[in-house]
């Protein structure tokens, strides 16, 4: 009887000591929430310095830090596709002083690269998307296309003669391209360029047919008709180029291959943490200047919720895949 009453005594404590832990553990959390952000952040940028996504970034950062009363450094951390700037952010601390922006890589490379040092799902707590880009399909004078259904017969009756550039494998540009040859069942031939200037060169000498691009990149060619628009990669026209009709209108339903950025935060962040920095993010998309330089990107701002931005996050990188498993793309 005395060995029953002990044991029951010991388990009692037991429970208790893990209760007051609990309560200890959840006070503290509490805390720390009330108190975030009480001294300097920092946003990493998985990108070299310059370009649209860098830009963005840094005025994101300088609009969230006002929002939240501390300073934000932007540090540039590039290399690997993403990959080092991403794993450097995954092993800081998950007390939402660390932030890191993500791009289409972080959705591509988990079907390009068996060696990912992280995973994007479990290591990394979404905070808000900051806006989408849309790609603009364009075809060289030389090829004669001039409308998604025409390239869509061609590439039916002579398969694999119809060429697409890109930047590089793995690119934005090569990946919209596959997702174009996976939902339409086309079969186009992809050539590989070591960036964007070689692949337009071509393009405007007619050595290839299309190329996929944002709108900023393309717009000069378009504007100066050396290049002839096709379609726009996203589900709603661009303001931009109002009279391209999307892809998706045009015969190949459902095409969505934009480019685009995102808050995200290491996993295990607090929830109210996460929810500041949402507001703060939402916030900073409401200033014009944040605005004008995603326009100038050729995209537009899009806050969402966090949960918005995991349910888009796992549906990209499910999207990707199944186009890397289809076409055996093979990352180099």
């Amino acid at each position: 009887m005395r060995r029953r009453q002990f044991t029951f005594s010991a388990l009692s404590l037991a429970a208790l000591s893990y209760c007051k832990l609990s309560f200890a553990d959840a006070s503290d959390e509490s805390n720390r929430v009330a108190q975030f952000p009480n001294h300097a952040m920092r946003l990493i940028v998985p990108l070299a310095a310059g370009g649209g996504t860098d830009l963005i970034s840094r005025l994101s950062a300088a609009a969230m830090a006002q929002e939240l009363g501390v300073a934000i450094a932007v540090e540039n951390v590039a290399g690997g596709g993403g990959i080092i700037g991403v794993s450097t952010a995954v092993r800081s601390p998950p007390d939402g002083y660390t932030l890191v922006t993500g791009t289409p890589s972080l959705s591509v490379n988990p079907a390009l690269r068996k060696d990912l040092p992280f995973d994007p799902i479990a290591d990394l707590a979404p905070v808000s998307m900051l806006g989408k880009v849309p790609y603009v399909l364009v075809a060289s004078h030389q090829s004669g296309l001039t409308s998604i259904e025409q390239l869509l017969d061609r590439a039916r009756q002579a398969p694999d003669t119809v060429t697409f550039g890109s930047p590089g494998i793995g690119t934005g540009g090569h990946m919209a391209g596959e997702l174009f040859k996976y939902m339409s069942g086309s079969k186009l031939l992809h050539v590989p360029y070591k960036g964007s200037g070689p692949a337009m060169n071509d393009l405007r000498a007619g050595r290839i047919d299309l190329l996929f691009g944002t709108t900023p990149l393309l717009s000069p060619l378009i504007d100066s008709q050396a290049v002839v628009p096709l379609g726009i990669s996203s589900f709603k026209r661009s303001k931009h180029l109002p009279d391209v009709p999307t892809i998706s209108e045009s015969g190949v339903k459902d095409f969505d291959a934009s480019s685009w950025y995102a808050i995200f935060v290491p996993t295990h962040t607090p929830q109210g943490i996460i929810k500041k920095l949402n507001q703060a993010a939402r916030a900073a998309l409401a200033q014009p200047r944040v605005v004008q330089a995603i326009e100038m990107d050729g995209g537009e701002p899009e806050p969402s919720t966090p949960e918005q931005l995991s349910a888009f996050f796992i549906q990209e990188i499910d999207k990707w895949r199944k186009v890397v498993a289809a076409a055996n793309i093979q990352a180099k």
